[in-house]
């Protein structure tokens, strides 16, 4: 019997162990090569078929440019859109693995349905050619909405697609592991590398395949590599970490805002008395901040007995929330004016009037090759990656060099340089078209659309240097804002807010571009917005959105204004006060509302003292 029970308990211990081994080797630089193919395979299919797609929509399926731009601006403010609603269900219900799975099957299907409207004569409007009656029929509704299925598709797939970067991170972060930083530190790289990679192929390399071999090849070939992303992805499943789902972090900020109004007669306590305070253990956060103080009537404890479990935590989360739960929300209400500046960064004609401006130009490097028109926004992409080379290895060595001491722009103020920079970028694209059109016109093109100018497409670089410029600056801008103006625990959100920011800016361009062809078509004249770009206004319409730009930077700075001191600054001020009220570099790091570790040596030459902040 006593053998029985030692070969049992072998047996169980056997079992064990082999069900927990394999759990040890899940994760780590091993799954990094299926990540990151699953997300650049996915990026070139989905990149590559945005710079053609107007072309597509008035040529395939004769739509006007108005309509056209319509529906591409709607596509992108939904593209833009779902990776928050994807955060929020991978978060809260599905796990990053189903959701990054599922994203990459429903984009296939998306991808693999816009391809069928190329390859089946049947789900598109017949050529002109073939139609017997004369004259050019417009798409039917069943085959609008197969092109709209087909967006559609793409788009809510890419808010699966979206949690790629966080899922990737949970497979090497590991905090027991004494070289976790350089880890994740490679991951980042590797997945930053080959997302730019991935960019430049999908603007050169699938553009030339569309413009060279047709729809059909064209589209073909996304929906392929898409399929690869999507399988490539799956076979590596036993290898993943898929961590458990956690608490809804929107969830806790519906809690925060009843409860503040269940207890909005009941008077604040000192804030200098943590004990009245329901907060984490071991929390940094012991006490709520003095600003949107009506909030903090969400975590003050009424009875101690009640309210509070045997574990420490809330009996009923829903009348009493924690220290944290009340700073989150109070982090989020508090940079919405900020964010909603970066909005205007996203509002332009459309994206598809540069297309066809380039189509008009000389784009010929050598007497047999010219750039397709689809391509000429990778120079905006490089202008992105060499200006943050030289800003980070250059400028700032430089004018740190010139002054005598270390020089760093804020996140904030780079915000503002960006919408600075987007502003210009603006006003030069608004001149180069108002010199394109009379050339045009002074070439006798007025009523051709299709004819080439004798005018360089280099003409259009200057602008789509200063766009890139732009971006560089506000849109890394905001990301380190939104990371170090945040709590750890919203990390997520702080990394889909500059996205959401791009939706809203295309549904505002959808808004303006709506407002102004009906504006200046009114009473049957030839407005602004035409499929004949050399007939139609768009130089005017620059000026309008230029107008729009200036007034926010206008509304920048008040926000900014009013947004006092960041997190940063508040540190840096608290640090000079303690060692004399000599001024510290702040550090890259910091929490809302959390104290974070820090090391300062200070050292003493020539009877004066240095102070050096030591990284974490």
């Amino acid at each position: 019997m006593d053998k029985e029970v030692e070969l049992g308990s072998l047996e169980g211990e056997m079992a064990t162990q082999h069900i927990s081994q394999p759990q040890k080797r899940k994760g780590g630089l091993v799954t990094m090569p299926f990540i990151i193919a699953n997300e650049a395979l996915a990026r070139v299919a989905s990149l590559g078929l945005l710079p053609n797609m107007i072309l597509y929509l008035m040529g395939t399926y004769r739509l006007h440019l108005a309509q056209a731009t319509q529906i591409l601006l709607w596509s992108h403010a939904t593209s833009n859109f779902t990776p928050v609603v994807g955060a929020f269900i991978a978060d809260s219900y599905l796990g990053r693995f189903l959701a990054v799975g599922l994203g990459s099957a429903i984009t296939f299907l998306g991808m693999t349905l816009l391809w069928l409207t190329a390859m089946i004569p049947q789900a598109r409007p017949p050529t002109c050619s073939s139609n017997k009656a004369g004259g050019c029929k417009s798409a039917t509704g069943g085959q609008m909405a197969i092109l709209i299925s087909a967006l559609a598709l793409m788009s809510v797939g890419n808010g699966g697609l979206s949690c790629s970067l966080a899922f990737g991170a949970d497979q090497v972060n590991r905090k027991d592991n004494p070289n976790n930083r350089r880890v994740l530190e490679i991951f980042f790289s590797w997945y930053y590398a080959s997302a730019a990679i991935s960019v430049i192929i999908a603007l050169t390399g699938i553009v030339y395949i569309q413009d060279h071999l047709g729809w059909k090849v064209g589209y073909g070939v996304p929906a392929a590599l898409m399929l690869l992303s999507t399988v490539s992805f799956l076979l590596a499943s036993p290898l993943y970490v898929k961590n458990k789902v956690e608490s809804s972090l929107f969830t806790g900020f519906v809690q925060v805002i009843v409860v503040a109004y269940k207890n909005r007669k009941l008077p604040l306590p000192p804030n200098n008395s943590p004990e009245h305070y329901h907060h984490k253990k071991e929390s940094d956060l012991v006490v709520p901040t003095d600003k949107l103080s009506f909030l903090n009537r969400a975590c003050v404890i009424k009875d101690r007995e009640q309210e509070i479990a045997s574990d420490g935590s809330a009996s009923n989360p829903w009348k009493l929330c924690t220290v944290d739960q009340v700073e989150e929300l109070k982090a989020i209400i508090k940079v919405i004016p900020l964010w909603s500046t970066g909005i205007m960064m996203s509002v332009n004609i459309g994206g598809s009037f540069g297309l066809l401006q380039a189509k008009s130009l000389d784009r010929h490097i050598t007497s047999h090759f010219q750039v397709p028109p689809g391509s000429f926004s990778v120079v905006m992409v490089l202008t992105i990656f060499l200006w943050i080379a030289l800003y980070d290895r250059a400028i700032l060595p430089l004018a740190s060099k010139i002054r005598g001491k270390p020089v760093r722009i804020s996140a904030k103020r780079r915000m503002g340089l960006g919408l600075f920079f987007s502003f210009i970028h603006l006003v030069t694209s608004a001149i180069v078209e108002s010199v394109r059109r009379r050339r045009a016109i002074k070439e006798g093109y007025l009523n051709n659309a299709n004819g080439v100018l004798h005018m360089s497409a280099m003409w259009l670089f200057p602008q789509l240097c200063l766009g890139g410029i732009a971006e560089a600056f506000n849109a890394i801008g905001q990301n380190e804002f939104y990371y170090t103006e945040f709590p750890r625990t919203m990390s997520s959100v702080a990394a889909s807010l500059s996205g959401l920011g791009m939706a809203a800016g295309n549904l505002v361009s959808s808004f303006v571009f709506s407002v102004v062809q009906n504006a200046t078509s009114r009473g049957g004249k030839e407005g602004w917005v035409l499929d004949n770009i050399n007939k139609g206004r768009y130089d005017k319409y620059y000026w309008v959105i230029s107008g729009l730009s200036a007034l926010n930077i206008v509304y920048y700075l008040i926000c900014s204004w009013a947004y006092g001191p960041t997190v940063e600054q508040v540190q840096v001020r608290k640090l000079g006060e303690e060692n004399g009220s000599r001024e510290l570099e702040p550090s890259t790091e910091f929490r809302n509302g959390s104290q974070v570790d820090k090391e300062f040596q200070i050292s003493k030459e020539n009877g004066s003292k240095e102070e050096e902040e030591l990284t974490r």
